[in-house]
């Protein structure tokens, strides 16, 4: 065993391998798997698009599995946790007016940035707002770095980098070098930018730090968007946006700095933020419709520590009917997530044939994934169980349809103790752990798993994917690559009956068994060191 292991999670390994002594296995129905995905997936279920007809048939589904189980309603006397949204379509004019003194020049929508707002208003806007250079737009106290040390923002545009400053430093003790962290993400930074009252936030885009292309950004935040429909007042940013290096470029030539080398310089530990000497102008129009959307939630209730829980989650949604493409214009979603759902219901349907665990087990079937975390993003903010009543979170996206897997690649992997229990179960099955071969990309905080994280809940995402048990590595990737490339968010992502279910029954099996671990312990697992998540965990265990 690692030495460097905590007392915790070694008591917690001695656990996990009693309960594989002790326990009779249950096993997971690969027939069930496989019927769970042809039915969600579908043409009926029309690509289970939250406030369509699909979304009343996947609802519907789940509601009658976990009642056919035996599983409780997990919401007091029902099985629905309401998730009001709001759609918003965003029109921005179509120039951004900067000026410069006497100076003006204007940014071209689409071409050199996009902009919208979350602010549920039919119009709002940023009307001569000054530009101020906030370096990665950062607020870190376990790393003692600060972007906005000594600065009001109030009425101010706030010009911040995507990614973080360990991305291509070199240094891979600074921050987390080359895998990016929560600090990294585009989500944050608009989320820091409105904790400091700023009028506006823009991220620079670049390719290789961003993990994807210009391309990638104007249609994602072009048109029709969801958000979670909230009220109070929870200050915002009137206006969100990207612009593009070039355009970045274009402020950088017109400010009063020397912003040559503003990588290097924002990066420093003495980066101290500025303005840019230069005014911005943009609007935004927004058409607004609301509707409310459902999470699915059952419940095994445990028989002795019945108000401590363990939460499986895995996202009902996809993308509905949409654009047309080889003939087909329903996006089936198999892979993304019928196989993450189907997984889901085929451990509750496990788990309710087993003697009760001593902690309850929770199913959590969400909404809204594919607009942002949504779904999860309600449950964490409007919890059913406390977060400091909630032993840990088990995910469920994307589980493979390939065959068995050798490894279990964790994503997010140093984060916490749950890849410790995971090792061991996995090793038992005669596996091995791998980190994410990808961490630049941030997959950590791209799925549902992450909205439990920021509210200090310790998360496990996990699966097989990397290499096959006799097939290999090599037929994997193939394999992937023909995903990724043609049917990842595409109509082609439905069944196909050349699919297999013992790699899902193997990754289902572990991840079941990660949490009957936890729900027949006392121990709560931990962020290790070095985790974002850590002291809000510590801090929500404390009150």
């Amino acid at each position: 065993m690692n030495k460097n292991l905590s007392f915790v999670t070694l008591i917690i390994l001695l656990i996990a391998c009693q309960a594989r002594n002790e326990q009779e296995v249950v096993e997971i129905s690969e027939s069930s798997l496989r019927n769970h995905v042809e039915v969600l997936s579908s043409d009926e279920f029309q690509g289970r698009k939250p406030f369509t007809e699909g979304e009343t048939k996947t609802v519907n589904y789940l509601v009658d599995r976990f009642k056919e189980y035996g599983l409780e309603p997990g919401n007091g006397e029902s099985y629905l946790q309401k998730v009001p949204m709001v759609e918003l379509t965003a029109t921005p004019s179509e120039k951004m007016k900067i000026s410069a003194g006497e100076n003006e020049f204007e940014l071209e929508v689409l071409k050199d940035f996009v902009a919208y707002t979350e602010k549920v208003v039919d119009y709002t806007a940023i009307k001569n707002s000054e530009l101020v250079f906030a370096g990665y737009g950062i607020v870190a106290p376990e790393y003692d770095w600060n972007d906005y040390a000594g600065l009001d923002v109030e009425g101010k545009t706030v010009v911040v980098l995507v990614n973080d400053p360990g991305f291509a430093s070199g240094e891979s003790t600074f921050f987390k070098g080359e895998t990016m962290t929560y600090y990294g993400r585009w989500t944050y930074k608009y989320e820091e930018a409105a904790r400091q009252g700023a009028a506006g936030c823009l991220i620079i885009h670049e390719t290789v730090p961003a993990g994807y292309p210009w391309l990638v950004v104007r249609n994602s935040w072009s048109g029709a968007s969801l958000y979670l429909d909230q009220s109070g007042d929870k200050h915002q940013p009137d206006v969100l946006g990207w612009i593009t290096r070039d355009a970045a470029i274009k402020l950088f030539e017109a400010s009063e700095k020397d912003m040559r080398n503003y990588g290097s310089m924002a990066r420093s530990n003495d980066f101290e933020p500025f303005s840019l000497g230069l005014n911005a102008s943009v609007s935004v129009t927004n058409k607004i419709k609301r509707d409310q959307s459902q999470n699915v939630v059952a419940k095994i209730t445990g028989s002795e520590n019945p108000n401590e829980c363990i939460i499986y989650s895995a996202h009902w949604d996809h993308l509905g009917i949409g654009q047309e493409i080889e003939g087909d214009s329903i996006y089936n979603g198999a892979n993304d997530n019928a196989s993450g759902t189907a997984t889901l219901l085929g451990i509750a349907e496990a788990f309710a044939r087993k003697e009760k665990p001593k902690r309850s087990v929770i199913f959590i079937a969400v909404t809204a994934e594919e607009q942002g975390l949504l779904g999860s993003k309600h449950y964490a903010e409007n919890p059913i169980y406390p977060p400091s009543q909630t032993v840990a979170n088990i995910n469920m996206d994307g589980i493979t349809t390939f065959g068995p897997m050798k490894d279990l690649t964790i994503v997010g992997y140093g984060q916490s103790e749950m890849e410790d229990i995971a090792k061991q179960i996995a090793v038992a099955q005669g596996r091995y752990i791998m980190p994410d071969p990808d961490p630049g990309k941030g997959y950590f905080f791209r799925s549902d798993h992450f909205q439990f994280a920021k509210v200090g809940i310790p998360a496990l995402y996990a699966s097989g994917g990397y290499e096959h048990m006799t097939k290999g590595a090599s037929y994997v990737d193939s394999l992937n690559r023909i995903y990724l490339t043609s049917q990842y968010h595409r109509p082609q992502d439905e069944f196909q009956e050349t699919w297999t279910y013992d790699g899902m029954k193997l990754d289902g099996e572990l991840l079941m068994e990660v949490g009957l671990t936890l729900a027949n312990s006392s121990k709560w697992p931990e962020w290790k060191i070095g985790s974002e998540f850590k002291s809000i965990r510590e801090s929500s265990r404390n009150q």
